[in-house]
């Protein structure tokens, strides 16, 4: 209760902070926030001229040109909310030394700092992402009304995950330098390139352990084929998210005097 009353306190600096980031990210851009659009939209782009133009990959059930670039574009949006989370959490108390040496203020403000950042920036990609459907000729449904759940659950299980390992890293300077490599894994052990059921059948319930499957699933459910999510390939994430947020608290309250000093 002590640490939601300081979080209260303390909600204009939150919000303050997350207005300040966005705009000093890009101070000196001619374009702006345009560049933090652009940059994923080129990325799927990439991938969509080479998986699907020039290695004529094909999606099953979705019969169009575009239905590849539809759907890495799908599963870019909840990945880029995941990893940039996940990514910026490891390094959140070591990057803001200086600040927490000097300043005396709540540290978990932090994390609300950078998911409340990140996700504007994923709801303006979201934004540009569906314009182009539209232009593409694929208009999404109503089952829209489910991406603020599956936002919530990715944004749960990156801040659980990513705050671990950051009070981790506080103390163990390696977990910085290991976890971009592990995300290439992760990455590529999701099904956003390629699509889970064209996996051999008997390696297929093996990727299912990986919580972001369900997750990315979800998203192409909602964006691709205008389908509701599936709970029981989401419950297994929502649990996961629920234990590694309650182990990131337990954690950060037993290390929370201790950073200070490790910093």
């Amino acid at each position: 209760m002590k640490q939601l009353r300081a979080i209260w306190a303390y909600r204009f600096f939150i919000i303050s902070s997350i207005k300040t980031e966005f705009r000093s990210r890009f101070a000196r851009s001619s374009l702006g926030g345009v560049w933090m659009i652009l940059h994923p939209l080129a990325q799927v782009a990439i991938y969509a001229l080479v998986l699907s133009a020039v290695l004529k990959a094909k999606l099953p059930n979705i019969d169009s040109q575009f239905a590849y670039a539809i759907y890495l574009m799908a599963g870019m949006l909840g990945w880029s909310l995941f990893s940039e989370v996940f990514g910026r959490c490891i390094t959140i108390f070591v990057d803001n030394s200086n600040l927490i040496k000097k300043i005396a203020f709540p540290k978990i403000t932090l994390p609300l700092i950078i998911t409340g950042s990140v996700l504007v920036n994923n709801i303006l990609l979201l934004g540009a992402i569906l314009i182009v459907f539209g232009i593409l000729g694929h208009i999404p449904t109503l089952q829209l009304l489910w991406l603020p759940l599956l936002m919530f659950v990715t944004l749960a299980l990156a801040l659980g995950f990513g705050l671990m390992l950051g009070i981790i890293n506080v103390f163990m300077r390696d977990i910085g330098q290991i976890v971009p490599i592990l995300m290439q894994f992760w990455f590529w052990l999701t099904p956003i390139v390629y699509v889970a059921d064209t996996l051999p059948e008997e390696y297929r319930n093996f990727f299912y352990y990986n919580p972001m499957t369900g997750i990315i699933e979800g998203y192409q459910n909602i964006l691709v084929y205008d389908r509701s999510i599936d709970l029981s390939t989401l419950t297994y994430p929502i649990i996961l998210a629920c234990i590694s947020i309650i182990l990131a608290l337990f954690m950060y309250f037993r290390a929370n005097e201790e950073m200070a000093d490790a910093l």
